[in-house]
């Protein structure tokens, strides 16, 4: 383990084969219920299948290795209103989306508040967290959340136009 002071190049640096790098770290999570109350109607609904989706979190610096979340979820039928639907998993990731929150909140932040470029920040998150995330997603985060777009005056109006 580096001490401080100490400099360790990256041991994943110059290798161009994605079979190469470093294998994830599998953890399990479960949002398997049997039974869940219906968002339209309230009433309980009993599960249809399980289904499984992986997400990347970040990684572990001591190992080297990046986090694969495995989560395995319920998804449910409401025989009263005949609604499908899913088990909450928010509190993990957006619905189809591939990262959970830390790791767009982390991406997010090394743009907006340290004012890192899109690719720098991509193997920032790499080199760091061992999460590998392409720039044009990142991006795509950063215009979603609206930190940075620049606005002539403080109410989002343009100086130019009718005014």
């Amino acid at each position: 383990m580096p001490g401080p002071g100490e400099y360790f190049g990256d041991e994943t640096e110059g290798i161009t084969r994605v079979e190469d790098l470093p294998k994830p770290k599998g953890i399990p999570r479960s949002r398997n219920y049997k039974r869940c109350q219906c968002p339209r109607c309230g009433r309980r609904a009993d599960r249809l299948r399980r289904v499984e989706r992986l997400l990347h979190d970040l990684g572990d610096l001591v190992s080297g290795r990046p986090h694969e979340l495995h989560l395995t979820y319920s998804q449910h039928h409401c025989a009263g209103c005949g609604h499908y639907f899913n088990a909450d998993m928010s509190d993990l990731a957006l619905p189809g989306s591939h990262y959970t929150h830390r790791v767009v909140a982390m991406a997010v932040r090394l743009v907006v508040e340290d004012g890192l470029p899109y690719r720098p920040a991509s193997w920032h998150l790499w080199r760091d967290h061992r999460v590998f995330v392409p720039f044009a997603t990142i991006q795509n985060w950063v215009e979603a959340s609206g930190e940075k777009s620049e606005r002539a005056d403080g109410f989002g109006l343009p100086r130019w136009g009718p005014g």
